[in-house]
């Protein structure tokens, strides 16, 4: 009696979760299971990011979009993988000219999503940024994070970069008590590996949105076709033409499940 008691209230709980659960999909299509609690702060985000964009473009700026990996996922962390974020911006920025260039950092506090917010519930709010109120895009350009970006944030010379992880983690983990849950080794084979967008699920669901839009670009706008598409760049080198049209395995985009 006492068991069958404890399945149902657990069987309740999961409904009751799963209620809290619904899919919400895009202007292209692109669709995730989300927090129905949450619609308003995306909504609300995505309100406030637009009109930025809006604001950098107005001066006359290319605005671009930063896609990297943010959560501690696989050895990763999301505080190095944040401070990478803004050298990154800073660093694309220059690159460009600050009078003349603007970057997007969804790892900037700001966009930050109530506590309990999932990678769907992120990539929801960041599709609609991408998109635009059209599809088609406010944005100029997409720079997707490489391992050379990470390369610079530690460091990294080409030689000893294993063991320069290390002695990296080890002054880290002194003041940062929460890395010594990632794991040394962890640490050390993700940012010496693999630290790039290759391996982010956001960033898997980031690529196939822009390529999206770029087909819409091409489709829609007859006149400029290929060179009304947005701008490419991965680990700071534009992107080869057949890469604008192959799409790569998702990441948080998909339907709810029962």
């Amino acid at each position: 009696m006492k068991a069958a008691l404890v399945l149902l209230v657990l069987i309740c709980t999961l409904g009751s979760v799963q209620a809290e659960k619904l899919t919400q999909c895009t202007a292209n299509g692109f669709c995730y299971c989300v927090d129905r609690g949450l619609s308003e702060a995306v909504e609300k985000n995505v309100d406030t990011i637009r009109k930025l964009l809006a604001a950098e473009k107005a001066k006359g700026k290319a605005v671009g979009y930063l896609s990297i990996p943010l959560s501690t996922l696989g050895g990763g962390w999301f505080n190095e993988n944040a401070k990478t974020a803004v050298e990154t911006k800073a660093r694309i920025e220059a690159r460009l000219g600050a009078s003349a260039a603007w970057v997007l950092n969804p790892g900037a506090a700001e966009f930050a999503l109530p506590a309990g917010a999932t990678g769907a519930d992120y990539m929801l709010m960041w599709t609609k940024v991408l998109e635009g109120p059209d599809g088609l895009s406010e944005l100029d350009f997409v720079y997707f994070v490489g391992p050379s970006d990470y390369a610079r944030h530690f460091g990294l010379t080409g030689a000893g970069d294993l063991e320069r992880l290390e002695s990296y983690y080890d002054e880290a983990a002194k003041t940062d008590e929460k890395l010594k849950a990632v794991g040394r080794r962890a640490f050390r084979d993700y940012y010496g590996l693999r630290a790039s967008v290759t391996f982010s699920y956001g960033s898997h669901d980031e690529w196939n949105i822009v390529r999206a839009i770029n087909q819409k670009r091409r489709e829609v706008n007859a006149n400029s076709g290929l060179a009304g598409q947005m701008g490419i760049m991965f680990d700071g080198q534009p992107a080869a033409p057949g890469l604008y049209e192959t799409p790569v395995v998702p990441g948080n985009a998909g339907v709810c499940r029962p």
